[in-house]
C-alpha cells in the first residue's frame, strides 16, 4: 500500500543563482542590460515534483502521476524525479510531439520569488492519466496546481470533479493543493468560485496560500491587497480575519480539512465535524481533529530561496496524518518542513529526515511571531501553536 499518490503538475525548474550584489548593480531586470548571476539550479518543478518528492525524502512511501514530453526536457525531468528510485516515475507519461513544462525561477535574496512557466503537457493531463490501480493501493490522493492543469478546470472543473470522485470511490483519502492563478491566462480567468463550490465536497485536506485563496474566493479583497502592498508580499497586510472567513467559505463548500499557508507568518488549520468518509488516510482518532482552529508560527530560518516551501509544507502535513499525529504536532511539523525548505535554492535540499525535524522541532527551535494575539488567540507555550477561539477546546 502507498502512502501518497502525488499527481498533476511536473515541471523542470531552472533557478538561476542571484547574489545580493546583482540587486544592487542598478541593472538587475533592466531592459537591455546584462546582469550576471550565478550557476542555474536543475531540479524537478510543479507538484508532483515538489511535494512527491518531499514526501519520498521524509520516509514516505510515493509514486508520481502526471505527464512530459518526448523531448530533452522532459528527458531531463524523468532522470532527475528518479534519480534516487526510478519507480517513483513510472507513472509519468511521456506525451508524444508535447514540448516539456519548465519553469524559470526568479529568487533574488530578500525578495519573493517570480516565475516564468510552460505548462506544456500539464495542460492536457485528465483524469485517464490516473490509473485505478494506484488509486485502489494508496492512502492519500494529492492533486496540485490545477490553474495550470487546464483540463482540470475546463467546463466548470468537470474532470477534476471526476478524478476526486473516482479517488474517493476507490478509498483514497483526497488532497488538492492550488497555485496562484495568471490573470492574463485562461487559468486565472476561470470562475474558481464555481470550480471549488463543485470540486471541494470531494476533497478531504485542502491545502492553499492565502493568496491563491483570495485570489480564487475573494478577487476583490485580492485586489485591494495586491494594490496596497505595490507588488511586493501582500502577506503582512493581511488581517487575521481574511484567513479565518477564506477558511470558513472552505468549509462551507465542503472541504473536511484546510491548511492556508501564510507565509513568513505560518500556516493556519481548520477542520469541520469530518462526519463523511474520508478515506484510508484519515486520522485514526477522528474526535482529536474535529472543529479546530490553530495557527502555528512559522520557524526562524537564514533562508536561502523559497522555491517549493508550500509544497513542502504540504508534504509534511500528509505524512503526519499518515502517522499518526495529533492537529497541533501536524501544523508544527507542516511549518517546520516548510522552514527547513528556505535552507536551500532548490524544493528539496533543505529537507531533512522526519525525525531529524521532529527532533528539531522539540529543541525549541525560535519562532516569527504571527501577529495573532489581538484576533482572540491564545498560545500555547508548550507547543508554540496559537488555538483560535473557534477551537473546539475553547468553546
Amino acid at each position: 500500500m502507498l502512502d501518497v499518490i502525488a499527481a498533476g503538475h511536473i515541471c523542470l525548474d531552472i533557478i538561476p543563482q542571484i547574489e545580493a550584489e546583482s540587486l544592487e548593480s542598478g541593472s538587475f531586470l533592466t531592459p537591455g542590460r546584462i546582469t550576471e548571476v550565478g550557476a542555474a539550479v536543475l531540479s524537478g518543478g510543479g507538484s508532483v515534483s515538489n511535494t512527491g518528492l518531499a514526501l519520498d525524502r521524509l520516509g514516505a512511501t510515493v509514486r508520481l502521476v502526471g505527464r512530459v514530453g518526448d523531448d530533452p526536457i522532459g528527458e531531463i525531468t524523468r532522470r532527475i524525479l528518479g534519480a534516487r528510485d526510478n519507480r517513483l516515475v513510472e507513472h509519468v507519461r511521456v506525451a508524444a510531439g508535447e514540448p516539456s513544462s519548465y519553469t524559470i525561477v526568479l529568487a533574488p535574496p530578500g525578495i519573493d520569488r517570480t516565475f516564468l512557466t510552460s505548462p506544456g503537457p500539464n495542460s492536457s493531463f485528465g483524469p485517464e492519466d490516473v490509473d485505478a490501480s494506484l488509486l485502489a493501493d494508496t492512502r492519500i490522493f494529492h492533486l496540485g496546481y490545477p490553474p495550470l492543469l487546464s483540463k482540470m478546470y475546463a467546463d466548470g472543473g468537470s474532470a477534476m470533479v471526476e478524478l476526486m470522485k473516482r479517488a474517493h470511490a476507490n478509498g483514497a483519502t483526497t488532497s488538492l493543493d492550488m497555485s496562484m492563478p495568471d490573470p492574463s491566462r485562461p487559468g486565472g480567468q476561470a470562475d474558481w468560485h464555481t470550480i471549488l463550490a463543485r470540486t471541494l465536497p470531494h476533497v478531504d485536506i485542502f491545502a492553499p496560500s492565502v493568496e491563491e485563496l483570495l485570489y480564487c474566493l475573494a478577487r476583490d479583497r485580492f485586489d485591494a491587497l495586491s494594490a496596497s502592498s505595490q507588488g511586493g508580499s501582500m502577506i503582512d497586510l493581511l488581517q487575521v480575519r481574511d484567513v479565518v472567513d477564506l477558511a470558513q467559505t472552505t468549509l462551507d463548500l465542503g472541504a473536511n480539512v484546510v491548511l492556508i499557508k501564510v507565509g513568513h507568518r505560518g500556516s493556519y488549520l481548520r477542520t469541520g465535524a469530518l462526519e463523511s468518509d474520508i478515506g484510508r488516510g484519515a486520522p485514526a482518532d477522528r474526535s482529536v481533529w474535529q472543529h479546530r482552529e490553530l495557527w502555528s508560527p512559522a520557524f526562524r530560518v537564514q533562508v536561502v530561496g523559497t522555491t517549493g516551501a508550500g509544497d513542502a509544507t504540504v508534504a509534511a502535513f500528509l505524512l503526519a496524518v499518515l502517522r499518526g499525529q495529533s492537529p497541533v504536532e501536524a501544523v508544527n511539523s507542516a511549518c517546520a518542513v516548510g522552514a527547513c525548505n528556505c535552507q536551500a535554492a532548490d524544493a528539496i535540499s533543505g529537507i531533512r529526515s522526519w525525525d531529524e525535524t521532529q527532533a528539531r522541532i522539540s529543541k525549541g527551535w525560535p519562532r516569527i511571531d504571527p501577529g495573532v494575539a489581538a484576533d482572540g488567540f491564545a498560545e500555547d507555550l508548550h507547543t508554540g501553536v496559537w488555538i483560535g477561539p473557534r477551537d473546539v477546546s475553547r468553546a
